[in-house]
């Protein structure tokens, strides 16, 4: 009897230790549902988590896992997608439509591991199938390891989650999924945690605001989860100190505003050190496209920062007296420049791959796509993961070119009609574990195209050592590179009629997509698929897939156009 007891105690120990060494477990359910909103005088009918917009915020510490449970209640097929947690060797539980699984079936459940590894700051969650994730976000907000703290000397008193999102006088997603709008529909204004502000009809009572003591120091916890803009922000009268970016910290700096790309969190201090009152916080798009092919939404939307007893019916918020411009490029540019990582890095230096990428917008026949190095994905029949772990051919090629087909002034205004073809295909790059990659985006003018992209890695986070305007210098650019103190990022612009340069090791067993964040252009097709291969250890070695992962039949069309096609499904658990 005593033996079995000794026995069962060690046990428990054992477990206990594996507990404090893997972090502790969470547990969430999101029920996705339709809801209506009715902002901007109109009600729209959209699908969103557990009824709230945004959605639940997900808090855990550094290393911590957690485990949730998706109810669909809603009627079209959806995924989640964890934006910048690596999932190390569990490519199953990254989300992506297609790539890594198929979606989750309406009247269907499926929960997802979520399993943190060196992930510190602000990351954030949503829908990652057609334009779900108008509606299907939420942040996720990772403390420090327990007995440890932050790394930069300023300390705060309390924080606030700040989500950027889109909004739409319709149901976006139902539009995207049932047209054939090729263009995309353009947002009808902006929101700061889920509502437009007081510059936008119907809106002044229902306007966001947070309430301040003063003399404290706050962090704000930001991300775009707006679904085609990259966003100004600024706090009228009150300076920044910009820390964490992408769930990674940077060198402090201080600042009169911020710019966040589409897809990318960012952590800032604010001190409440200005006389009592009220403050517009404000946002507004940094437009870089052209009229021709996306529109600007010129929406100025605002929350109001109250200081505690401000008499809120007595005085109009103070509005930024600096406010970037819709079109002001260079204030995105400067910020950008600033941004270097706290720590000394261990950035690759030992190329092994070199990859030069195009980001273009052409033609195929008389459709617009998006493609990199001319090649527009489509997806396949089955995700990628699947066909990839259990070698079924026929569903993808290994073929995505290290270089476009030809070399050419790709900033230039008249580019030639021969660059405006692209392809359509399913092509992905393989790379063997470890290997240590560079990747330099070019930005190409095609039809006049050129825009800003937010480029975004899945399973990894990469060093920026380099960008900048016009053509890329292979002799000379390279020579520029920060591989001192680079910021380490998942999600970093590639600038209009520029280049961006970045590098990470292939340390990360899976099927991770690479796309840019803007929903308009990942439509069009402009993202492709790496496969790094295992590392011939237990460790280095992709997981098994677990048993209850969503399947999806054999389509019985050709998806190219993306935007009107209707896979079917089938699902083993039901709700």
């Amino acid at each position: 009897m005593v033996a079995v007891s000794w026995c069962f105690i060690a046990i428990l120990l054992s477990w206990t230790l594996l507990c404090l060494a893997e972090g502790k477990l969470h547990y969430y359910d999101f029920h996705l549902r339709e809801k209506n909103f009715t902002k901007l005088c109109t009600t729209t009918n959209m699908l969103v988590v557990n009824d709230q917009l945004p959605g639940p915020t997900i808090y855990v510490q550094k290393g911590d896992s957690v485990f949730v449970n998706v109810f669909n209640h809603g009627f079209y097929g959806v995924t989640i997608h964890w934006h910048g947690v690596k999932q190390p060797r569990n490519p199953w539980m990254d989300g992506p439509a297609y790539i890594t699984q198929c979606p989750i079936k309406p009247g269907m459940n499926f929960t997802y591991e979520v399993k943190f590894s060196d992930e510190e700051g602000t990351l954030w969650w949503h829908a990652h199938s057609d334009w779900a994730r108008v509606g299907v976000h939420g942040a996720i907000v990772i403390y420090p390891e327990e007995g440890t703290t932050y790394p930069y000397p300023i300390r705060h008193d309390a924080e606030e989650v700040i989500v950027l999102g889109a909004w739409y006088t319709y149901d976006v997603n139902w539009v995207v999924i049932e047209s054939d709008n090729r263009y995309g529909p353009g947002s009808d204004s902006f929101t700061i945690n889920g509502q437009p502000g007081d510059f936008c009809p119907c809106s002044k009572e229902t306007t966001y605001r947070w309430e301040v003591e003063h003399g404290k120091t706050y962090l704000l916890r930001m991300v775009n989860a707006a679904l085609n803009a990259e966003l100004f922000f600024v706090i009228a009268e009150h300076n920044v100190t910009v820390v964490g970016m992408d769930g990674a910290y940077l060198k402090p700096f201080d600042t009169n505003y911020v710019v966040i790309e589409a897809g990318q969190t960012m952590d800032v201090l604010v001190t409440a050190n200005q006389s009592s009152g009220l403050y517009y916080m404000a946002t507004r798009q940094c437009f870089t496209g052209e009229a021709s092919f996306t529109s600007l939404d010129t929406a100025n939307v605002t929350a109001i920062l109250q200081y505690n007893g401000s008499d809120s019916s007595s005085s109009l918020p103070y509005f930024p007296t600096y406010f970037p411009d819709f079109y002001d490029v260079y204030a995105a540019m400067s910020f950008r420049s600033k941004l270097k990582s706290l720590y000394g890095q261990d950035v690759p230096t030992n190329i092994t791959t070199r990859m030069f990428i195009t980001a273009n917008l052409q033609q195929y026949h008389s459709d617009f796509i998006s493609t990199l190095n001319n090649i527009s994905w489509v997806n396949p029949d089955i995700d990628v993961l699947q066909a990839y772990y259990n070698n079924m051919s026929g569903f993808y090629s290994d073929d995505f070119p290290d270089n476009p087909p030809t070399f050419y002034d790709f900033v230039g205004f008249d580019v030639g009609l021969n660059t405006t073809q692209g392809e359509v295909g399913t092509k992905v790059k393989v790379l063997k574990y470890d290997e240590e990659v560079e990747m330099v985006f070019q930005s190409a003018n095609i039809l006049n195209g050129s825009m800003d992209h937010p480029m975004h890695l899945h399973g990894y986070s990469f060093y920026v050592v380099g960008s900048g305007d016009g053509d890329f210098d292979f002799d000379e650019d390279p020579k520029t590179y920060n591989l001192v103190d680079p910021p380490k990022l998942n999600t970093a612009t590639l600038q209009k009629s520029g280049w961006l340069a970045i590098r990470f090791k292939a340390s990360n067993p899976g099927v991770w997509l690479w796309h840019c964040h803007l929903d308009r252009h990942l439509s069009w097709g402009m993202n492709y698929v790496i496969i790094v291969k295992n590392g011939g250890t237990p460790e280095t070695t992709i997981r098994e897939p677990p048993k209850l992962m969503p399947v999806c039949e054999e389509k019985t069309s050709n998806n190219l156009n993306r935007l009107n096609d209707s896979p079917v499904y089938s699902e083993s658990k039901s709700i």
